[in-house]
């Protein structure tokens, strides 16, 4: 599991949904959680919070300009790449902090990943847990 730290800058409510934008070292994030800030103490601006999902969560692409509807977006470089026959593990240094994708040994392949590539790792809005 990637696990990254911030602080609740913005809370966006609606019915029992929450849209909770995180400052992560510079870098906002987006999360969507069932919980409002009448049923998670948690969910305070200000309040500092983790940020977890899964590695098969991160979709890389390769430049900086995607024209996709993922709002969350993490430039940065590729650490390490260990490839298997199907899946490869890659660890990314983001303006976020360290992160982990696991994808296709294909797409390493097609999108010519190595160390010290230039990626954006992208994470769906609904696919990032909250903890405090």
């Amino acid at each position: 599991m990637n696990n990254l730290s911030g602080q609740i800058e913005q809370i966006s409510t609606e019915g029992n949904l929450s849209l909770v934008q995180v400052n992560c070292e510079g870098t906002m994030l987006s999360a969507i959680v069932i919980e409002t800030p009448k049923t998670a103490p948690y969910l305070r601006v200000g309040n500092h919070v983790n940020l977890v999902f899964k590695e098969t969560e991160v979709v890389l692409g390769k430049g900086l300009h995607h024209q996709v509807s993922m709002q969350n977006k993490l430039p940065g470089k590729v650490v390490s790449v260990e490839s298997g026959k199907l899946l490869s593990r890659l660890v990314l240094d983001t303006t976020a902090g360290q992160i982990i994708s696991v994808i296709t040994t294909n797409a390493v392949s097609n999108l010519s990943l190595k160390k010290g590539s230039e990626v954006m790792a992208m994470i769906k809005t609904n696919e990032i847990m909250l903890s405090s």
